[in-house]
């Protein structure tokens, strides 16, 4: 009884000790300049003197964040993720991870087995054909998945499948069935070329796993280019905290509508630290409609290679200061070609719109349609052209095609810098021949890196600009270049087209 007697005293201390802490917890210790104190059961007032019409504003942007929330949540998702992989085989394989990198691959005799992985993103519900839902997520969350699970923000779970997928862009649509549709929401998709840097905006998701989590910040910049990641849109820029788990998510402004889709950070963590990039909603509208008519997206193509130039190659083209795309090269036969451009030509306006670089021009013809005749004006030979071309679809190996690529070679001024690097002076005149491509006309003229094209069917040419003059394709059926190599000048074959 005693010993029973000793623990039951133990459990009122311990019961008292808690009840004291938990009390403290509750108080709010006493201020200078104050003489209440006031505790948890105090009833709600505001905790100092704010001003009421400062406090109604605050509380209308609180009220404004609750409707937004509760309005918007109901078409996010939670996506979970299966795929199957065939990897080498290993007795570290069921190790959770590794403190310094995998085991060498040459112990594991070259068995394999299959390997099960499974991930976690977001979506957001976009479109309702009667039972059927289209969630929009990006492809690096849904696009290789052999299995594809969907849970409404209700707790509602949904078997999914793969609609369409696309790298390019980084996005996919999924669908599910649901017949009974009361409580799922379709978001409404707003206009992304309206955001303007401070606008405020809310990113949702489920980061780490954490579904139907809401974080608020301002678009920190838009058209950010995505090329450090291989993806040809611009972007969003938010400081609203975007976390691993919120990829595919939606970028919400205050109107409740979806104007991006949250993609990648930048950080190296791997945590948010306030650079997180959505894709514009503008820019995935038009894919939607794709993925469900034809399960891919059709990029319009142009049929040109375009190379970023420095100040002085500008500088020699006479375009200093001109904002554009240069196009260094032609497929032959593709619709650049047939519409009349050029190697050489500075693309500076796409359908009256001016062209702000080689990413830009990149995207917008992207979003041409196949069929459609589109209206360029490009600066050649110091002069405004202006030119129509019907753009085509573009297949999977458009631009691989290295024999109709047009001269298969980038020209480059003859700088000091070039000069010294070639051991050549001033005497040679003409254009520094680089980045010669396999099986490319200029391959099979025996050009290479390094060579001088010093003349143009045996007109010389002293700049880049009179060497893409000297290639204009209207007016020769034939062409053959003067080359200057190590103290030799040679004319090579003759190319026809």
């Amino acid at each position: 009884m005693k010993k029973i007697a000793k623990y039951a005293l133990l459990s009122t201390a311990a019961s008292a000790l808690a009840f004291s802490f938990v009390a403290l917890s509750c108080r709010r210790v006493e201020v200078k300049g104050t003489a209440d104190t006031a505790f948890a059961e105090t009833p709600r007032s505001a905790a100092v003197s704010i001003p009421r019409d400062a406090l109604n504003v605050v509380e209308a942007l609180q009220s404004s964040f609750r409707a937004i929330s509760s309005g918007v949540l109901p078409s996010v998702v939670e996506i979970d993720v299966t795929e199957k992989t065939t990897v080498s085989s290993s007795p570290f394989d069921d190790l959770p991870f590794f403190f310094f990198g995998v085991p060498n691959q040459g112990e594991r005799g070259g068995r394999t087995r299959e390997r099960v992985q499974q991930g976690l993103g977001s979506g957001v519900i976009v479109r309702r054909a009667e039972n059927t839902f289209y969630v929009l997520t990006n492809n690096h969350v849904a696009g290789k998945a052999d299995e594809i699970k969907v849970k409404l923000n209700d707790g509602r779970e949904f078997g999914a499948k793969l609609v369409g997928a696309d790298e390019r862009q980084d996005i996919a649509l999924v669908s599910f069935e649901s017949k009974d549709n009361e409580g799922i929401v379709v978001a409404k998709l707003g206009d992304s070329d309206a955001v303007q840097t401070g606008d405020i905006c809310l990113a949702m998701g489920a980061p780490l796993g954490y579904s139907q989590s809401v974080t608020q910040g301002i678009v920190s910049a838009t058209g950010r280019s995505g090329t450090q990641i291989g993806n040809m849109n611009d972007f969003i820029q938010t400081d609203a905290a975007i976390n691993q788990g919120n990829s595919g998510g939606p970028l919400v402004n205050i109107y409740g509508e979806v104007i991006g889709i949250n993609t990648w950070i930048a950080s190296n963590s791997g945590g948010s630290v306030g650079l997180g990039f959505s894709i514009p909603i503008n820019s995935i509208k038009r894919a939607i409609d794709d993925f469900i008519s034809k399960g891919k997206i059709s990029y319009g193509w142009l049929g040109v290679s375009l190379a970023d130039i420095t100040d002085n190659y500008k500088e020699a083209l006479g375009i200093k200061g001109q904002n554009g795309a240069f196009a260094s090269q032609v497929f032959l036969d593709s619709p650049a070609h047939l519409g009349g451009m050029q190697a050489g030509d500075f693309i500076i306006e796409l359908n009256g719109r001016a062209v702000k670089g080689q990413n830009d021009l990149v995207r917008e013809v992207g979003y041409l349609p196949a069929g459609e005749t589109a209206n360029f004006k490009v600066i050649r030979g110091g002069k405004t052209v202006s030119l129509s071309v019907k753009i085509t679809e573009r297949t999977k190996d458009a631009g691989n095609d290295n024999a109709k690529l047009w001269p298969g070679f980038i020209a480059s001024p003859l700088t000091d810098e070039v000069r010294k690097e070639l051991k050549i002076d001033d005497k040679v005149k003409g254009v520094a021949v680089s980045n010669v491509l396999e099986k490319s006309p200029a391959a099979a003229l025996r050009i290479q890196n390094g060579d001088v094209i010093t003349a143009v069917n045996d007109k010389k040419v002293t700049n880049v600009s009179e060497f893409y003059d000297a290639l204009d394709l209207s007016k020769n059926k034939e062409i053959w270049f003067d080359v200057y190599n190590e103290g030799h000048t040679i004319s090579t074959g003759r190319y026809k087209f």
